[in-house]
């Protein structure tokens, strides 16, 4: 699908900081722009389980697609017993060596909309005490929010250094974000100057 979308649309992408993911299961944080990262993930992290929203799994085609990846999902309106299988389920898959991913941010947000994570990626981070990799993204500059059409172009990934486990889940939270919205900000504005 990558390839077809660079073909069809001109939307490609890069890679930065790959070294930075650890060579044991950890917790990937990443802030969600388009539906291109939701793509993009089981090729990005091929060992990964993605935390989605059951709805997901409603829409033809992508939710065809994301049944037979590896995924936790999640029903967002039962909020305790959702909270109680991601973490459970985040467990069994570190347990069989994959790492996690979760969009912190619970939905879609607009480029210039700063980071704001959900609690859920606390109770996360202090369960399955592994190195967390906050990764920040800007596939929003090409696939805009709400919008069927994309811009050519090409997105950047970049996986950020790990954070370690064991801090307190509120500055754990405080420090990603901070991190993925620097760096969110260096790649638009990198992006607007070329």
């Amino acid at each position: 699908m990558l390839a077809l979308l660079g073909v069809v649309a001109g939307v490609r992408y890069v890679v930065r900081g790959a070294s930075n993911l650890p060579d044991r299961p950890c917790l990937i944080v990443a802030n969600h722009q388009s539906t291109w990262e939701t793509i993009a993930a089981l090729a990005l992290f091929p060992e990964v389980a993605i935390v989605a929203k059951r709805e997901l799994l409603r829409i033809p085609v992508m939710g065809w697609y994301l049944r037979r990846s590896p995924m936790i999902v999640i029903d967002r309106e039962e909020a305790g017993k959702a909270l109680r299988e991601m973490t459970a389920q985040s467990r069994a898959a570190m347990a069989e060596g994959r790492s996690v991913l979760i969009f912190p941010e619970g939905t879609r947000t607009p480029v210039g909309k700063p980071v704001s994570f959900k609690r859920g990626v606390e109770l996360l981070y202090r369960t399955l005490e592994a190195p967390v990799v906050p990764v920040a993204l800007d596939s929003g500059r090409f696939w805009p929010l709400g919008s069927r059409l994309k811009a050519p172009g090409v997105i950047t990934v970049s996986l950020l250094s790990p954070i370690p486990p064991g801090l307190p889940a509120a500055e754990f939270a405080r420090r990603a974000e901070s991190m993925i919205e620097t760096e969110k900000a260096a790649l638009v504005a990198s992006g607007a100057s070329s």
